[in-house]
């Protein structure tokens, strides 16, 4: 190898003179030449390298080299320089073949068996010196078991590989790791009271941005398809899709490689475009659904193949459940994230549907704006309501609790003009310990997301709702919710609560905050990604036991 490199150095030197000395001088080819020069020295070197620390012999060859090395020693001085070698070797040995293996446990056995055998060696050494080895031996041994016996708990090769997987057998392997996922007390990115298993979460977070990609049909034209809303209190579905169509993390242009599929309409434009206002019809919004739905089957295999069941779609509009009902599969099979979360109504399925979070965005350029709120002792007010009275809560509400009733209590229909004049409906919920958030005509309510924006604690008045990330979240930690039956006792309820769990509730609402945040360009964390994972977590849940 050496004279070969000789060789091919020589030819390319005097190629080099050659073109400097006997021609005019070309600069470009000649830097060419001397970058071809170096990495071809660089690269011997690596080559030389790797031969005389990696040995072209085979695995057990090694420890029969070692078992030798160790048998022939006599004194203490060779056993010092045998164990070096031997500990050296076994720690290559070991990090190497825990990467390469695609197995786990195929991994986990070949790094006990050398752990075990340095072991034996370190035994035999002892043994052989009769008491005479001297103490840096025994450091150096201590060294190495302390190194080897690391190399188990190293997660490099699934990590590494499962986005390599076809999808199928990348989502098998994600849930597995999933229902193994190792147990943390507290991260510095996540606050563990605010969620029912933070080990749980916090691993299956980390392989869907390992290992999730979806695919977005481009087919459906504007408005209803491709154009979301980015204002008002349905811009959830608006913000999210905007979001998804940018990102270049999770969304893949090859459907092969996708593990879920995207369905990018709006349930609100479609209400614009489609509905005729006074008609109370939502026909034509079904029907227009389902034909965009057996177009995209009929012009692409993927629909197909699972009957929709890797498809979901996500819909704030109050009639985003109804819009599915036109298409058998679409209703039963795919995932439907949604504002409106109704259990009662048999469309919204808990376990394989998403609550989505309703948030009322203002100012679409500047969507944190207001955030924030007072602190516990700045908080005068115990209960703030106000908005329209439809619906079958928020009358009940209003009777019982409505301006005059009581003091404490600030329940109104809309805020009165002289009222807003001295304090502001946002200034209200920043004044206020509890923020009463009643269903309207449909179970879900803006008022949630504002009262974790403005750090007021929500109290929930709506039966049959399944509230945002459920499946992750644990809402008694930073949140009342209260029976529709039981408002009459709602100030008997609040003030039966002692003060150290309001604060400790109301200081969890701020620790909840950054993951029901719209930021232009998402975080780590933030709603944008906590929805993605509700899907992506969705999609896993539908992995049965069996398979696993």
């Amino acid at each position: 190898m050496k004279k070969i490199f000789q060789q091919t150095a020589f030819i390319l030197i005097r190629e080099l003179l050659w073109r400097c000395v006997g021609n005019k001088v070309i600069w470009r080819r000649f830097f060419v030449l001397a970058a071809v020069l170096t990495v071809s020295a660089f690269a011997f070197q690596t080559l030389v390298h790797t031969y005389l620390v990696l040995p072209d012999r085979p695995f057990g060859s090694h420890h029969r080299t070692d078992y030798s090395l160790f048998q022939s020693s006599s004194s203490s001085k060779q056993s010092e320089e045998s164990l070096k070698e031997g500990t050296l070797q076994k720690v290559h040995l070991t990090l190497t073949n825990s990467v390469i293996s695609p197995d786990g446990s195929n991994k986990l056995l070949q790094s006990f068996s050398v752990e075990q055998e340095n072991a034996e060696l370190q035994a035999r050494v002892q043994r052989k010196s009769s008491g005479t080895a001297s103490k840096k031996d025994t450091n150096i041994a201590d060294t190495t078991k302390g190194v080897v016996s690391l190399s188990p708990q190293r997660r490099v090769p699934k990590q590494k590989h499962i986005w390599l997987l076809p999808p199928n057998e990348a989502l098998v392997l994600a849930k597995r790791e999933i229902d193994h996922a190792p147990a943390i007390n507290e991260d510095p990115d996540l606050y563990a009271p605010i969620f029912r298993n933070i080990s749980v979460f916090k691993r299956s977070y980390e392989l869907m941005e390992m290992t999730l990609k979806v695919y977005i049909y481009r087919d459906g034209s504007r408005p209803i398809f491709h154009k979301p809303p980015l204002k008002g209190i349905y811009a959830s579905e608006g913000w999210f899709m905007k979001l998804m169509e940018e990102n270049k993390q999770f969304v893949t242009r090859d459907p092969e490689k996708a593990h879920l599929f995207y369905l990018p309409y709006s349930a609100r434009q479609m209400g614009l475009a489609l509905y005729v206002p006074g008609s109370h019809n939502l026909k034509p919004l079904s029907n227009f659904l389902r034909d965009y739905v057996n177009k995209i089957a009929a012009k692409y295999p993927f629909w197909n193949r699972t009957h929709g069941s890797d498809h979901f779609l996500v819909a704030c509009h109050d009639w985003g459940p109804y819009t599915v009902t036109g298409h058998e599969e679409l209703a039963k099979n795919t995932i439907k994230a949604l504002c409106n979360a109704d259990l009662s109504e048999r469309i919204f399925v808990a376990g394989r549907d998403v609550s989505l979070p309703e948030t009322t965005i203002r100012v679409p350029r500047k969507p944190l704006r207001y955030l924030g709120g007072n602190k516990a002792s700045l908080r005068p007010i115990l209960a703030f309501f106000a908005g329209s009275m439809h619906g079958r809560v928020r009358p009940t509400l209003l009777e019982y609790w409505g301006v005059g009733k009581d003091e404490d209590m600030k329940i109104y229909k809309r805020l009165p003009l002289r009222v807003s004049q001295r304090m502001t409906y946002i200034q209200h919920m920043k004044s206020s310990k509890y923020c009463v958030c009643p269903m309207g005509f449909e179970v879900n309510s803006p008022r949630i997301v504002e009262a974790i924006y403005y750090e007021c604690v929500p109290v929930i008045i709506a039966d049959n709702f399944v509230l945002p990330f459920n499946e992750v979240l644990d809402w008694s930690a930073f949140s009342v919710v209260v029976a529709e039956k039981d408002i009459p006792r709602l100030k008997e309820i609040l003030l039966s609560i002692p003060i150290r769990k309001y604060l400790t509730m109301q200081n969890n609402v701020k620790m909840l905050q950054k993951h029901f945040l719209w930021n232009p360009r998402p975080i780590r964390y933030d709603l944008f990604h906590m929805i993605l994972h509700s899907i992506w977590l969705s999609k896993l849940n539908q992995i049965q036991t069996l398979q696993i």
